[in-house]
């Protein structure tokens, strides 16, 4: 669930815990009105239509390599789309990065090794192979 005062614009953990999602729902939205809004002229909807068959064709079938990369740019260069991006207001920053800091915190705690355990029943095991590393922890260069 996305606790975000703005969950159009956010980061948040996703299902698994595991990985950290961003969503920006005004990519989404300015990717389809850039895709329709020629779509008044005939002859800028065809292009448009016979680009977005060419990539559904792509999807659906068995594709070669950079053959989508070159359905989607056709598709692009047909609707006269721009990059991807939005303009995010410095108060939104602010926010996204206190809710990326809580996203890596979530998802940063299945990353510990076992150095990182500081669990008291780990100590002797701790002690005896600081006296008695294991040979992949010797420095090999002073041997």
């Amino acid at each position: 669930m996305n606790h975000s005062s703005k969950p159009g614009l956010s980061f948040n953990t996703g299902s698994d815990a595991l990985h950290g999602v961003l969503r920006v729902d005004q990519i989404r939205n300015e990717t389809l009105v850039q895709l329709v809004q020629h779509w008044s002229e005939p002859k800028d909807r065809d292009a448009i239509i016979d680009a977005l068959d060419e990539l559904a064709g792509v999807v659906c079938g068995v594709a070669r390599e950079g053959e989508l990369d070159a359905a989607l740019e056709q598709v692009e260069d047909a609707a006269c789309m721009d990059s991807a991006q939005v303009q995010v207001h410095m108060h939104d920053v602010r926010r996204l990065l206190a809710e990326l800091k809580e996203v890596e915190h979530r998802t940063s705690r299945f990353a510990k090794g076992a150095s990182d355990i500081k669990h008291p029943a780990m100590l002797p095991t701790r002690r005896h192979f600081e006296a008695n590393p294991l040979p992949e922890q010797t420095d090999r260069r002073w041997t």
